[in-house]
């Protein structure tokens, strides 16, 4: 696997506009309740008090997609993260407003959390609109490399899935070629539609609904861990 430290640097604003009041009351009181514990192993029992399905989603914006898979399937545990401060704002409001127990989240790095938890573990992991890096210099910060991607093959149970999804060119083809090189990922895609059309149970980001407004095409991958 490609040096830790190599693949965890985060990179661009944590914090945007002030908090309102009552923003900064979720960030008091809900996020110390629902908040990944800060070390030490972690697994269902230990985040949720009870053995379950874990899914993950990494850098999940305000949450709105996080929020809606958690509703579809109250039984399985949902771990998001997500640097940006404002984001972790919305996913706390949509769990609040939603009555969601079952997502805990952690604001700052995803391959920290991911790599306490135990291999084989993870039902699903999400990686929806990731900041693209379009430079050819920035290429080793995109999270669709060698090095996070071991981490995640190794965190998915056989026959678990890996989405990802993206309205930039430049990360379509990227993407397509690192992917296309691994052996322990298999793409779900017989037909170019299967990558166009969004899948039902795939509710949409504001990222990609800002990206259809822009006339932006956008792209729909699924792997299975083999």
């Amino acid at each position: 696997m490609t040096d830790p430290l190599s693949i965890r640097r985060l990179y661009g604003r944590a914090k945007g506009h002030k908090l309102r009041a009552g923003q900064a009351l979720l960030v008091e009181e809900t996020l110390p309740r629902v908040a990944v514990p800060e070390d030490g192993p972690l697994d269902a029992q230990r985040l949720f008090g009870a053995p379950r399905p874990l899914e993950f989603e990494i850098g999940f914006g305000a949450g709105e997609h996080l929020a809606a898979q958690a509703a579809m399937r109250p039984g399985h545990g949902f771990i998001g993260c997500e640097p940006f401060l404002n984001g972790v704002v919305g996913a706390l409001a949509k769990i609040e407003d939603e009555e969601l127990a079952n997502v805990r989240l952690h604001m700052g790095d995803a391959l920290g959390v991911l790599e306490r938890l135990p291999d084989h573990s993870l039902e699903r992991v999400y990686l929806l609109h990731p900041d693209p890096w379009p430079k050819a210099r920035h290429a080793k910060r995109r999270m669709v490399n060698h090095g996070p991607l071991d981490l995640i093959a190794a965190k998915l149970r056989p026959g678990g899935e890996f989405r990802l999804g993206t309205d930039d060119p430049t990360y379509c083809r990227w993407s397509m070629m690192i992917m296309n090189a691994r052996r322990d990922f298999v793409w779900q895609a017989a037909t170019a539609q299967d990558f166009l059309t969004r899948p039902d149970d795939w509710p949409q980001t504001r990222y990609e609904a800002k990206a259809r407004t822009k006339g932006h095409e956008v792209w729909y991958f699924r792997y299975l861990r083999v």
